[in-house]
């Protein structure tokens, strides 16, 4: 995954969102239900590019995000998709929307830290003591 960008959504100029910072808003969780804790979230929304050659990746696309390394965005940085944005993704051919939203506010402004930055899973040598259980490994830069 490479080019992660900001994306302004449109909902972000409504009245259930409030900015907190560049980027980053308050406002309804997709998962709330009535009686339930935590009505509201922080969120933030990302465009990146997959890199269909990559380890983990292979075939990746909008329409079809990998998991690797996809779900090691969402536990390295403790936040989860909040929205799919399914019809940017249905008509983009190389560009990914995706909205991410944690309690924490903390989790947003690190996971932001990936903007301009490419995201990647390469594979672990079978003999390093220090791949642990993992068959790859994820790198930033």
């Amino acid at each position: 995954m490479k080019n992660f960008q900001d994306y302004k959504a449109e909902k972000y100029a409504g009245p259930d969102y409030q900015k907190v910072e560049e980027g980053i808003y308050y406002g309804p969780n997709p998962y709330w239900r009535p009686g339930g804790v935590d009505e509201n979230l922080f969120v933030t929304s990302l465009t990146f590019e997959m890199e269909p050659g990559c380890y983990g990746k292979e075939g990746g696309c909008p329409q079809d995000i990998t998991q690797i390394p996809f779900e090691n965005i969402l536990d390295d940085f403790s936040v989860f998709v909040t929205d799919f944005y399914d019809d940017l993704n249905r008509d983009s051919p190389k560009i990914c929307y995706q909205e991410f939203g944690s309690w924490h506010l903390e989790n947003i402004r690190n996971l932001r830290a990936l903007i301009g930055k490419r995201f990647f899973a390469v594979p672990c040598d079978p003999d390093d003591e220090d791949s642990e259980e993992e068959d790859y490994k994820i790198i930033i830069e």
